[in-house]
């Protein structure tokens, strides 16, 4: 923030003011600008808060399933009720949109300033020439440090390397370039620069296009590939140590660069340190007890608590650096407002707004750390009530933004659930926690292709089933009636949702209500269970034994004055709301189990009637074992046996086949072998296999054609849970509803 104020000061101040800018508008600017990078990638904020907020996620999510054992009874929690965790590269994408708000909002503003205004921010000419060699100049300054910010945020966002990973790359972008900015003017200024750079074209080209291991070396072609990319390597290094030798010996930059950096590491370090201690202390002393005790008894819920946490925040960020908010303040108050069902906010939209309101606080006078840098580098004659003045704006801007970012969450969720659930890594459709997004985009679908799948489903009972085997047949057909049963089993699901939003208007204020007080309750009795313990603790002839039974007496008559204030109704009409949840979470159940016994019956048998090609091949091998059977060269014919097994063992309802294979070899392998019994089990393979040839001949030819246009229409309908990826309209349409806030209170 101070390098960010104080750069900026130095360089557009001074150009502003002889501009005749206003001061106000100039100062304004410059400030809010510079606190633009405690919110926007990569930001240092960012990464220490995904750190603190990491461990708040696991805190909160113990603290929901305790909650969710009390509210219910059962022991394991669902998965899709957990707190949403977040990394670095999350907090960068969530942070990204609010960001790009906020420039947005500060660039309109000062454009209309400019045009109502015209004084406070007049035109300034251009002295130069604009012509190629103004163009070429402005390229080499802006393009080389935007396309190392867009490989060290794209690589984090991507998840190719690490924060680490990253660092390191932009360290050794940070270097390259200086070395050609120390050499300005000299005839061989980019010569390390372009030698890195052509090296970096050639070895992403050599690992693009070919596989390069040492290990898999097995021709000159390979190993020349190697040599290549080793002297690509080499050239690389070259340019980069050649570049950093010259940061060494200009001016002492790099011994100058790397003491501000261990500096700046070991106050970090510190900093953490000493707020572990802190921490540690502060909870050990009850102190983090007391915090959620009085923030879990504000009334209004969790918006209440949530005001008071960031108003709090900001004011600490008047006297203390973010660091020291970030690993001190975040870990205490963070858990409390991630485990509250009600509002069921994301780590990550809590990052970015506890980020924006540290960023608001740094801009806010008479404390804000921007406006201090700025003054210590302003000009004299600039007054510092018109640096006061000038952020005022901005300050307003940024609440806009915070209060805008607060009443819509997509803004910062959006984003990450994007980028994870079209990435490589996204997780399958039958992932639980994406299950109530993803019926959602089924129903939809539904609605819209309604007909069509039902011509799809009516379509498939006129085929012909009838030359399938039994088993196969009866589970074909069971896949049919559960396709058959889909639009009724989702008439349901929606007829028990419509009876869970009118009942839960009214049970609603009687939950929060009872909720609350068995909230008290609770924290009644641990005070009664704490101070038994020290009732045990001490002799009973002793001062503060009967000042311990007096207190245990006491908080008992406040515990069943709580109880009394328990409406009567509650027990019945809390047991009849909770059958009604687990009816519409039966309804959805069984659709999901029909849905998938739909697609999947269908899959199963276009598998099996797929191999009947490979199943017919295999008369040539079974010809040829028969001929060594009759020559009794047993140990050839074993051999022949387990190429067969290892053909059938990847075909499906070849049940009979595969056995009268087993014992086969069972008589193969017998010490005494009889030539009949040999024969017979032979034949036995023999008819099998044409018995089973004759029914997938037949069966494939007609059945199949019918089987694969079926299941490509319920495809991404019925059978999108089974699919090992989501289509990209699906990953999208869920991306969206996952980044809005649910309330499941109700469950808890």
């Amino acid at each position: 923030l101070g390098a960010t104020v104080v750069t900026m000061g130095l360089i557009s101040l001074p150009a502003m003011l002889r501009s005749k800018y206003s001061q106000s508008l100039a100062t304004g600017s410059i400030a809010a600008s510079g606190t633009l990078g405690q919110i926007i990638p990569p930001s240092i904020v960012l990464i220490i808060l995904a750190d603190q907020l990491g461990s708040a996620v696991d805190q909160a999510n113990t603290a929901r399933q305790v909650l969710y054992k009390e509210a219910t009874g059962n022991i394991v929690m669902p998965s899709s009720f957990s707190v949403v965790s977040t990394s670095a590269g999350e907090m960068f994408l969530g942070a990204l949109i609010p960001g790009i708000v906020l420039v947005v909002l500060y660039i309109v503003y000062i454009l209309l300033v400019g045009l109502r205004k015209p004084y406070m921010a007049p035109s300034v000419p251009f002295k130069g020439k604009i012509d190629k060699n103004f163009f070429l100049k402005l390229g080499l300054t802006l393009l080389p440090p935007l396309a190392l910010i867009f490989i060290v945020l794209g690589s984090i966002i991507l998840g190719v390397a690490t924060v680490n990973q990253a660092g390191a790359v932009g360290t050794a972008g940070a270097i390259i370039m200086a070395g050609h900015s120390l050499r300005k003017g000299y005839s061989n200024a980019f010569y390390p620069s372009v030698l890195a750079l052509v090296s970096l074209v050639i070895i992403f080209y050599l690992t693009a296009r070919f596989e390069i291991n040492i290990k898999s070396i097995k021709s000159y072609g390979d190993l020349l590939l190697v040599l290549l990319a080793a002297i690509a390597v080499v050239a690389f290094l070259t340019g980069l140590i050649w570049s950093a030798w010259r940061t060494y010996v200009i001016d002492n930059i790099l011994r100058e660069v790397m003491v501000e950096t261990a500096k700046t590491t070991s106050m970090v370090f510190i900093i953490l340190l000493g707020a572990a201690m802190l921490t540690a202390a502060f909870r050990a002393f009850g102190g983090e007890e007391l915090v959620r005790n009085f923030l879990v008894g504000l009334p209004g819920g969790f918006w209440s608590q949530f005001i008071i946490v960031m108003l709090v925040i900001f004011i600490l960020g008047f006297f203390l650096d973010f660091i020291e908010i970030a690993v001190v303040i975040v870990p205490i108050v963070a858990p409390i407002l991630l485990m509250d069902p009600a509002a069921n906010v994301t780590a990550v939209w809590l990052g970015v707004m506890i980020g924006i309101n540290i960023q608001t606080s740094f801009l806010t006078p008479p404390f804000g750390f921007a406006l201090f840098y700025l003054r210590g580098i302003a000009p004299a004659v600039v007054r510092t009530v018109e640096i006061y003045k000038g952020v005022v704006p901005f300050i307003i801007l940024q609440l806009l933004a915070l209060v805008t970012i607060g009443s819509f969450p997509s803004l910062v969720n959006y984003l990450p659930n994007r980028n994870l659930l079209i990435s490589e890594t996204a997780p399958p459709p039958r992932n639980p926690a994406l299950q109530y997004c993803l019926e959602e985009y089924k129903f939809s679908k539904y609605d819209v292709d309604e007909l069509k799948l039902r011509e799809a489903i009516d379509s498939v009972f006129l085929l012909d089933i009838s030359a399938l085997p039994e088993q196969i047949g009866r589970s074909l057909k069971h896949g049919f009636n559960s396709a058959k049963t889909i639009f009724e089993r989702l008439q349901a699901i929606r007829d028990i949702k419509a009876v869970l939003r009118i009942k839960s208007s009214d049970y609603r204020p009687l939950h929060q209500k009872v909720r609350a007080i068995q909230k008290r309750i609770r924290k009644l009795e641990k005070q009664i269970k704490r101070l038994k313990v020290d009732k045990q603790n001490v002799f009973y002839d002793a001062p503060s034994y009967e000042s311990i039974v007096r207190k245990i007496s006491n908080l008992q008559h406040k515990r069943n004055s709580l109880e009394s204030l328990i409406p009567e109704e509650w027990a019945d009409k809390s047991r009849t709301f909770l059958n009604l949840q687990e009816t519409a979470l039966q309804a959805r159940q069984n659709y999901r189990r029909a849905a998938d016994t739909a697609y999947v019956n269908v899959v199963q048998t276009i598998e099996l009637l797929s191999v009947t090609e490979v199943f017919l091949s295999l008369g040539h091998d079974i010809e040829k074992l028969g001929k060594l059977i009759d020559r009794l060269d047993t140990q050839a014919a074993l051999t022949e046996m387990n190429k067969i097994i290892a053909v059938i063992r990847r075909i499906g309802g070849a049940r009979d086949f595969r056995s009268a294979i087993v014992k086969l070899g069972r008589e193969l392998r017998s010490r005494t072998i009889d030539k009949v019994k040999v024969r017979t089990a032979f034949e036995e393979v023999a008819l099998e296999h044409e018995a089973q040839l004759a029914w997938r001949l037949k069966v494939s030819k007609k059945l199949l054609p019918g089987l694969i246009k079926y299941k490509e229409s319920i495809r991404g309908s019925l059978g999108l849970r089974q699919q090992p990826h989501l289509p990209r309209d699906a990953a999208l349409y869920i991306a969206l509803c996952r980044s809005k806030h649910r309330d499941i209170s109700l469950y808890f």
